[in-house]
């Protein structure tokens, strides 16, 4: 499976714990860490809520494009 190296990235770039992203986005810390690990895909809306929290475009997060920005 693919570790989302990205959500790391972006979560220790905010200084932010597995805890609180995973309260802001409203599942378990547990569930955060397997989703950043790679143990477990990340569903469309884990995803939507996570680009929005961090305005960045959900094919950043994927290691897709190197631009940050959502397209409008």
């Amino acid at each position: 499976m693919t570790r989302y190296q990205r959500i790391r990235d972006l979560r220790e770039d905010h200084d932010l714990t597995q805890a609180q992203i995973g309260a802001a986005i409203n599942v378990p810390q547990r569930t955060y860490a397997y989703y950043e690990s790679g143990q477990r895909m990340i569903p469309p809306h884990v995803l939507c809520a996570l680009a929005d929290f961090y305005h960045v475009s959900v094919d950043y997060m994927l290691g897709r494009t190197d631009r940050k920005e959502m397209n409008v």
